[in-house]
Parts: structure tokens; C-alpha cells; sequence
């Protein structure tokens, strides 16, 4: 029996990336059956794939559901892209991802960029470089994904203390300038030092 999502939860992403119709002959005819492969994320750095099979395609899109639902993960993201460019592969699958600028958005397509919406990152640039399968497209795009490690854990790696609430190092500005101007001396010849009596003195010499 299928299990279905508790409306009353957080919202979440669901993309159908693909369904297959599988088909066997038996002795009263064909029986079909169907896969669905399906990604289920927040959009805030969580994203799960799930791939179910049932005779009925709802069911079989119900059951990828419920366990992409349990098979969510943690990306680690660099403010709106990836913190490095990394590579993923599975089977013949192999998607690279590349960080991007803000405001480039989401380069991709089919299953990658499914993938890549559901987890929340709205900057990175993708190449497909292997099979065009699309279960092995979207598989190997999660394992690129797994690969990324955030700042905090790589420091933690290194031995290196990271405090939660760092600060952000401000550049100090430089001093805007003083508009005051200040008092300027007047031009001219310094006054005598003489006195008012030493140049009456020096006027009756003259005239003696």
C-alpha cells in the first residue's frame, strides 16, 4: 500500500522526472507496468530522488514519493550556487557541475536542472557528459551533489575552530576630509620690532 505525503507538513518540491511503461506477454495478453522516478526537495538545500514500480502509474509515482521523502539529503550551497566545481557519476552516467555568478541561473535541462531546482540553487552552470538515460542522468547528478562539503566542515577537517556567529571582517573607510578650512596668514612683510619710541630716535639722527 502506498504511503502518502501529510499534507500538514512542510511544503515540499515533487517532480516527476520520468515514467516507463514495461509490458509482458502472458498467456491471456499484455500486462503493463510502470516505474516513475520522481525529486522531492524543499528548495532550501534539501533533495531526495525516489523510483517506484506498481501496475498503475499514480501508485508507481505515489511510491517514488514516499521514498524520496526518506531519502532527503543535505547540499551544501555558497549563498545562490555551489561552493566548487565537482563531477558525479553513476553507472554511465556523469553530469559536471560548475558555481555560477548571481543571476545567471539554472544552465541546465531535463533531469539535472529537476534536480537542481528542487535543491534550491538558483546559479550553476552543467554539462551532461556521459549516457542521456535520464535515472542515470539524475543519479548522477545527486552523487556530484553528496560530494560538496560547506565551509564549516572543511575547517572542521583541517583541525580548524570556525566560531557559528562569525563576524564579517568591515573594511575600515578612510576619514572623509575636513571641510573646514583653516585661517590663512595674512601676506605682507613681518612688522618692524621696533618700537613707536626707537623710530622717533632714529628720525632726529636723520635730521641733526
Amino acid at each position: 500500500m502506498a504511503t502518502y505525503y501529510d499534507e500538514t507538513g512542510p511544503e515540499l518540491i515533487e517532480k516527476v522526472i520520468t515514467v516507463n511503461r514495461n509490458s509482458k506477454v502472458v498467456k491471456g495478453g499484455r500486462r503493463y507496468s510502470f516505474s516513475a522516478l520522481v525529486v522531492v526537495g524543499d528548495g532550501n538545500g534539501s533533495v531526495g530522488l525516489g523510483f517506484g514500480k506498481a501496475n498503475e502509474v499514480t501508485d508507481a509515482i505515489s511510491k517514488a514519493l514516499s521514498i524520496g521523502r526518506k531519502s532527503m539529503i543535505e547540499v551544501a550551497r555558497y549563498n545562490t550556487t555551489i561552493p566548487f566545481q565537482i563531477t558525479g557519476k553513476y553507472k554511465a552516467g556523469k553530469v559536471f557541475l560548475k558555481p555560477a555568478t548571481s543571476g545567471t541561473g539554472i544552465i541546465a535541462g531535463g533531469a539535472v536542472r529537476a534536480v537542481i531546482e528542487a535543491a534550491g540553487i538558483n546559479d550553476i552552470l552543467s554539462k551532461n557528459m556521459g549516457s542521456n538515460n535520464s535515472i542515470n542522468v539524475a543519479k548522477a547528478t545527486l552523487e556530484a551533489l553528496k560530494g560538496l562539503i560547506s565551509k564549516k566542515n572543511t575547517f572542521a577537517r583541517r583541525g580548524i575552530i570556525l566560531r557559528e556567529n562569525e563576524e564579517e571582517e568591515q573594511v575600515e573607510q578612510p576619514a572623509a576630509a575636513s571641510t573646514d578650512i583653516p585661517a590663512r596668514e595674512p601676506i605682507g612683510e613681518p612688522e618692524s620690532e621696533l618700537g613707536a619710541d626707537n623710530v622717533d630716535e632714529i628720525g632726529q639722527d636723520e635730521t641733526a
